[in-house]
């Protein structure tokens, strides 16, 4: 079965929180229960893991290196724009990881520093963007 480590960034614990009129009302918890419905129906086995702090979430994909996950997905919030080691972390784990945006933030002028190093991205979705990430990763592995 296909492992995926689902990485939800800083700031995502305030979605429907904060922001609704950028973000919405649905909540992390909401979000996350969506995930795991798609990668049920999709036979994906992921793991999700929430910080706001970097250092943790760099811990968790070296983690996912050394425990062989198949892939990573991550809506890095609060870490589109940050230049520190999440970058080489991402550039550094031998599986490939697809950033996620529900929303579109290079609609409001924000260029991500993930992107160079993901292996793609899926931005304006919604919820459904993890969805076709999901669906990607799936193709990538069994290929």
């Amino acid at each position: 079965m296909t492992k995926v480590l689902v990485i939800q960034g800083a700031g995502m614990n305030m979605r429907g929180k904060a922001q609704v009129e950028v973000f919405g009302t649905t909540t992390l918890d909401q979000i996350n229960e969506q995930i795991l419905a798609y990668a049920e129906g999709l036979g994906v086995d992921v793991e999700i893991f929430h910080s706001n702090i970097e250092g943790e979430v760099v811990n968790a994909l070296y983690d996912a290196h050394e425990r062989d996950i198949d892939a990573a997905l991550i809506n890095p919030a609060g870490y589109t724009t940050g230049t520190g080691p999440l970058v080489a972390a991402i550039a550094q784990v031998k599986f490939p990881v697809i950033e996620v945006h529900a929303s579109n933030p290079t609609s409001r002028g924000t260029v991500s520093k993930i992107q160079p190093v993901a292996k793609g991205s899926v931005y304006g979705f919604g919820v459904y963007g993890y969805y076709l990430a999901l669906e990607a990763v799936k193709q990538m592995v069994k290929a």
